[in-house]
């Protein structure tokens, strides 16, 4: 497990120290083994359904313990998978013997490795500590485009990061103060339902909220997701956001497991049908390619919050396939973004006309990917939808199931609409004499990740069983 983490982190420093001609080499062995790296802890997983490393041989409460288990795993697959080919499509912006590379990378390989220390983490001030690494590493990205629309979301940004982050790490010393303890799990059994502790986990899920961009605390995202270089607001979007929701699951199921908090959890579905139906209208009318994708992001993100309100297995397995569907599809679609912008100059919707003619791969990776955000059969994200709505027909809760089926039908407006100015609109209305090829390398690297998201509809099985056996409520009394 370590490798995850201090393999990016080291090769993150020694790109800083070496000469240019080394830096491709070092990015080649500080990425290309962490997918190799999760094979033999896939095994283990299967075999022991979860696995702890006590870091330098001092277990819990005294030590920093590293616990594996199904929902991490499944996370850190995709941070590796996605890690791999949108450094493809970074490859192609950021050349790592230019000195723009140089600030690039070790940013990015520092990304990756807070990610995976997250994931991995067992303690609450771990979490808060790793949390911020990812932050902070992706503040950095967004003002690598040194544009001033960038910098300015990169500001805000940080600022309500900090304040997240400041109430969040007041939960959790009002947890210590409580139980004498940070480890998340020893918290679970510790804690007894009370003033104290709702107040604790209340902090913390508004911070974690403000940083997973839920709304309505989703005033950096936008501009964040839409400003930033390509290949960063694919992993902002895909996996930065979700796993600060990953957090909050982690404090639901497992600190919080047995307190019965239905109004809590009616209220946090509320924000999540909210932000499907405000994200989406959003979508809806914006005149940029890349602001219709980040306010998609904005309302996919609500259907993670349905998890709260249904709280069954099904609901479960519907949010965590959901994660990973979206992560696929939202990255495929803002590499393909970044393609054209590069290509164009501009990535204004009124630009676009005859594209398909034009960039027909990048333009193909739209649909295959928007595919998966409406939930169209046979995607990941038909799958995940089509789990939704059987968890909230189990529950005869028809007021979920009429969301869920609004938020793909908007989803299907907003992303048809983008399509049809790319594909349906006469060829002499677009600006031709702008275009520049893209790389092949990046749009196959966007291609290649839209496949994975309308592959997952026919690979579900293992996933939903790893889902299935990370779900708290089979493991917890």
């Amino acid at each position: 497990m370590a490798g995850l983490v201090f393999l990016p982190l080291l090769i993150a420093c020694a790109l800083l120290l070496v000469p240019p001609r080394w830096r491709g080499a070092l990015l080649l062995i500080g990425i290309a083994p962490l997918p190799l790296l999760l094979l033999p802890l896939t095994v283990t997983i299967w075999q022991l359904q979860e696995f702890d490393m006590a870091l330098a041989g001092y277990p819990a409460p005294l030590g920093i313990v590293w616990r594996l288990d199904a929902l991490s795993l499944l996370l850190l697959w995709l941070n590796a998978f996605l890690l791999v080919f949108v450094s493809l499509s970074a490859l192609v912006r950021f050349a790592p013997a230019t000195p723009e590379g140089l600030r690039f990378w070790p940013l990015w390989l520092l990304l990756a490795a807070g990610i995976n220390a997250l994931l991995l983490s067992a303690d609450l001030f771990n979490l808060y500590v790793t949390l911020e690494l990812v932050t902070l590493a992706g503040i950095g990205l967004i003002a690598t485009s040194n544009k001033p629309e960038a910098l300015r979301a990169a500001m805000r940004y940080l600022l309500l990061a900090l304040m997240a982050s400041l109430l969040y790490l007041l939960g959790v010393g009002l947890i210590y103060a409580e139980i004498g303890s940070l480890d998340l799990y020893q918290a679970g059994t510790l804690l007894e339902p009370g003033l104290l502790p709702a107040t604790a986990l209340v902090l913390m899920l508004a911070g974690l909220m403000v940083k997973a961009a839920i709304f309505p605390l989703h005033a950096w995202l936008p501009a964040a997701h839409g400003n930033a270089p390509g290949p960063v607001s694919a992993m902002l979007s895909a996996i930065v956001v979700k796993v600060s929701v990953y957090i909050i699951w982690r404090l639901w199921f497992w600190t919080g497991e047995g307190w019965q908090m239905p109004a809590l959890g009616l209220f946090l579905g509320l924000l999540g049908g909210g932000a499907i139906l405000y994200g989406s209208a959003l979508a809806l009318v914006q005149k940029r390619l890349k602001m219709v994708i980040a306010y998609s992001t904005v309302a996919q993100l609500g259907y993670l919050m349905l998890l709260f309100p249904l709280g069954s297995l099904l609901a479960w397995q519907a949010a965590g396939f959901h994660l990973v569907s979206h992560g696929l599809a939202k990255a495929a679609l803002f590499v393909a973004a970044g393609n054209i912008l590069a290509s164009l100059g501009t990535d204004r919707l009124r630009r676009l006309a005859g594209l398909d003619q034009r960039l027909p791969l990048d333009v193909f990776t739209l649909a295959l990917a928007s595919v998966s955000l409406m939930g169209l059969p046979p995607s990941g994200g038909f799958v995940a939808k089509w789990l939704f709505l059987q968890a909230a027909w189990e529950q005869s809760a028809w007021g979920w199931m009429a969301l869920i089926a609004i938020g793909g039908l908007l989803a299907a407006a907003y992303l048809f609409r983008v399509l049809a100015l790319t594909c349906f609109h006469p060829r002499s209305h677009g600006h031709s004499s702008r275009l520049r090829e893209p790389s092949t390398l990046a749009s196959l690297a966007g291609l290649l990740l839209a496949l994975a998201a309308i592959s997952l509809g026919f690979a579900s099985a293992p996933i939903l069983a790893l889902l299935e056996s990370a779900w708290p409520g089979t493991v917890l009394p």
